[in-house]
Parts: C-alpha cells; sequence; structure tokens
C-alpha cells in the first residue's frame, strides 16, 4: 500500500463507522489525523467536510475519508474545494473507477447503505488503485481547467 497517512472525518451518523475503519487503516500501517466528530452526538456534517478538503485541498493531505448517513452531503461540501475530487462510492466498482478513471482523492462512504466488510473492501480498492492517465488525463485537465476560471482571483 503507497498511501502512508489519510485524513479522516465523518458526523454522529458515521462516527461508529469511522472508528472502526480508524482502527483498520492503523492494522495496516497507515498514519490518521481524525478531525472529528469523536461522538455519536447531534452535530452538522459539514463541519467536518470543510475541514478534511481543506486539508486535501491545501496539499496536506494526498487522501481522504468522509462518512456521513448517505455520503450526499459529505460530496457536496467536499467538492466546492479547488483540486478536490470527492467521489461517494457504495460498491467495489465505484471504488476503482473513482480511482482509475477521475484519480478521486477524497473517499465518501454512506454508513447507512454499507456494512462495515464492504466499506473495508471499498477502502482498500480505493486506496491501492492507481488512476490510469490516458483519455482521462485529459477530463481532469478540463476540470481544472473549470476550477481556474472558477477560482480565479484578479
Amino acid at each position: 500500500m503507497k498511501i502512508k497517512k489519510v485524513i479522516i472525518g465523518s458526523d454522529h451518523a458515521g462516527f461508529e463507522l469511522k472508528e472502526k475503519l480508524k482502527d483498520y487503516l492503523l492494522k495496516k500501517g497507515i498514519k490518521i489525523k481524525d478531525e472529528g466528530t469523536y461522538s455519536s452526538q447531534s452535530c452538522d456534517y459539514p463541519d467536518f467536510a470543510f475541514r478534511v478538503a481543506k486539508a486535501v485541498s491545501e496539499g496536506k493531505y494526498k487522501r481522504g475519508i468522509l462518512i456521513c448517513k448517505t455520503g450526499i452531503g459529505n460530496s457536496i461540501v467536499a467538492n466546492r474545494f479547488r483540486g478536490v475530487r470527492a467521489a461517494l462510492c457504495y460498491n467495489l466498482k465505484t471504488a476503482r473507477l473513482s480511482r482509475q478513471h477521475n484519480d478521486s482523492n477524497i473517499l465518501v462512504l454512506g454508513a447507512d447503505f454499507i456494512t462495515l466488510d464492504l466499506a473495508k473492501r471499498i477502502l482498500l480498492i480505493w486506496l491501492n488503485t492507481p488512476f490510469l492517465a490516458g483519455r482521462h488525463r485529459r477530463r481532469l485537465n478540463k476540470i481544472k481547467q473549470i476550477e481556474r476560471e472558477i477560482f480565479y482571483v484578479g
């Protein structure tokens, strides 16, 4: 496994899955920066998605993981950041293709829609699948051009 460290965050609905995936990753030798939440007490997912996506956008972490009830809210927040390609993955194929075709750098999981076993399998595939480049590089370059236009400060 090439990835040595990740940043992770969840809201209360994703807390239990986050804690189990942290243990799993630590056993695999991956260092983790946990941006919260730290309990199952009700909280707001944008707070945690913001911190994880900001760290990935700024290059402090190459990869991040976000978990909430559906994964939709975290995806919306994370993809607001320049350079972030957050992918909501709910099976092995979406995890693999999000890396191969989109070079996704944040994995988003919906805790209510996957089991712990499936989450572990998705995570391993997502961490270990390389970006294929080729024709996909051209498409990523178009996304980067869109970002330059959106985030242009003149």
